[in-house]
């Protein structure tokens, strides 16, 4: 297999050509949604994103391994081991069993995914059902010395760790500054160091979700959980580790150190992380009030919107920008998008009926080749999934079927069939958008299909002289806002 694909490693910051550890295998782990709340866009961009990651190695010829976990246990409502588990407030806000609500929010979640068209992962799995591995995990990283117990807490103590380490090599921080910076916080006199995080909490007595273990009656910490599972379904070292950028730090960064003081080694090779989605320049959040989730981009029931979006609008508008970059929301820039995704599948949908006018090689008007337009995109998907550079070639080729239709270039046979695989391939397969204007066109030509049907019954009941299903029909039609008008040679009819 060529090593011509080139994808950017936040560890090294920089480009760097993709090399899997098995020649015909990968190994890819994607950090995946806390389910206590509705999915938003902010769940859209990571899923999107290495989606289209998935479906390219696919296409690529590699067995990937597509791991994204649920978090469903030991997120607390402060990032700094403090506070409540967002799960078990949300549980106790609605007074329901903490798995009540992840099952709702899972459902719900992959309900979004589905309607984005993002494909399933090879294995989802949920931090719940792994507290096992999660224990023997703090296990290991107690017998290597790099973390302590204190008041039935387990944490990770990371100066020492950064005396033999680097902790710091993925968000680039430096250790000394965070000492000098990092505040006690509240209930964090347990630990050596404010910069230590947990592997292990101690449960509070009113804490609903706890397992036991060595150490207390507790719950894992939520950097643990990634570290854990990943090597459970990957190994101690795969391919790519995933998700967004702000997960960066602490989350990647405690999940490096969990990996290097448990095996002595980091287990990724490739870290990729996908940037930001902003509301009119500024990051979403619910306390800003620009807070838009799925469900209201696509029935257009917020404040924020002047119209609803399907899910590949929403698709196209994220994959117009380069996933390391940031992507600023606001209906201008998704009305755009809707019309430029418009623009292609009108044209695709156009293939079919162009007729071959061209003789291969003879006409100087005839576009130039177009199989440079399929080495074109591969170039942009390889240059670290240059996806806007892909829809720039599918506009191209939109452009040159277009120009066939209006008698304005000749296109051979060939041609067409090429233009249809670009299509098909680039924008359909890899980018995952789904053709909803032929699926659109193929529901009305069934409508319309069995109005007819109706309308020939009712003719056929006329001639029968059986005036009472005659009336009933037309009656019934009518109501539902048909216009019907009986003519010389049948029937006509309209929506009123």
């Amino acid at each position: 297999m060529d090593n011509n694909l080139f994808i950017y490693n936040t560890l090294s910051r920089k480009k760097e050509i993709f090399t899997p550890l098995l020649e015909n295998r990968v190994g890819m782990y994607v950090c995946g949604p806390t389910v206590y709340g509705d999915p938003h866009l902010g769940h859209a961009r990571p899923a999107i994103t290495f989606d289209v990651l998935f479906r390219y190695l696919t296409h690529r010829g590699y067995k990937v391994r597509y791991v994204r976990n649920i978090t469903d246990v030991g997120h607390l409502v402060n990032d700094a081991d403090a506070g409540e588990d967002k799960i078990a407030k949300k549980a106790k806000l609605e007074n329901l069993e903490p798995m009540e609500v992840v099952q709702y929010y899972l459902n719900r979640y992959h309900k979004a995914m589905e309607a984005l068209n993002v494909l399933p992962p090879s294995i989802e799995p949920h931090a719940s059902g792994h507290i096992i591995e999660q224990i023997q995990l703090v296990k290991d990283i107690l017998d290597k010395g790099f973390a302590y117990e204190s008041a039935g807490s387990v944490y990770f103590d990371v100066p020492k760790y950064n005396k033999q380490h680097n902790y710091g090599v993925l968000s680039g921080r430096n250790i000394e500054d965070m000492l000098n910076t990092t505040r006690e916080l509240e209930g964090q006199d347990e630990k050596h160091n404010p910069v230590d995080f947990a592997l292990w909490k101690k449960a509070s007595p009113e804490h609903i979700m706890r397992w036991s273990s060595p150490w207390s009656d507790g719950f894992p910490g939520w950097h643990l959980e990634c570290t854990a599972m990943s090597k459970k379904y990957l190994g101690a070292e795969f391919d790519i580790h995933g998700g967004g950028m702000d997960l960066i730090f602490p989350h990647h960064e405690c999940e490096i150190a969990q990996s290097v003081a448990s095996t002595g080694h980091e287990g990724v090779r490739y870290w990729m992380h996908n940037n930001m989605i902003t509301v009119n320049g500024q990051k979403m959040g619910k306390s800003l009030g620009n807070f838009i989730n799925l469900a209201q981009f696509f029935d257009g029931k917020h404040e924020l919107l002047t119209q609803s979006y399907t899910p590949m609008t929403i698709r196209f508008f994220i994959l117009q920008a380069h996933y390391r970059s940031t992507v600023d929301f606001s209906n201008e820039a998704l009305q755009a998008a809707e019309k430029g995704l418009s623009r292609l599948l009108e044209a695709y949908n156009r293939i079919d009926s162009l007729p071959p006018t061209g003789v291969a090689g003879t006409d100087p008007q005839s576009p130039a080749d177009i199989q440079s337009l399929f080495a074109k995109s591969e170039e942009a998907m390889n240059d670290d999934l240059n996806t806007p550079i892909v829809i720039s070639y599918l506009f191209e080729a939109a452009r040159i079927i277009n120009s066939a239709a209006a008698g304005q270039m000749p296109l051979t046979a060939g041609d067409i069939q090429k233009l249809k695989d670009l299509f098909n391939l680039y924008l359909f397969d890899i980018l995952g958008i789904k053709n909803e204007q032929k699926a659109e066109n193929a529901s009305y030509e069934a409508f319309e299909k069995a109005i007819d049907l109706l309308l020939n019954l009712r003719m056929q009941a006329k001639q029968n002289k059986d005036w009472a299903t005659s009336d009933k029909i037309r009656n019934e039609l009518t109501a539902l806002g048909f216009e019907i008008k009986d003519t010389k040679d049948g029937f006509e009819w309209k929506m009123a």
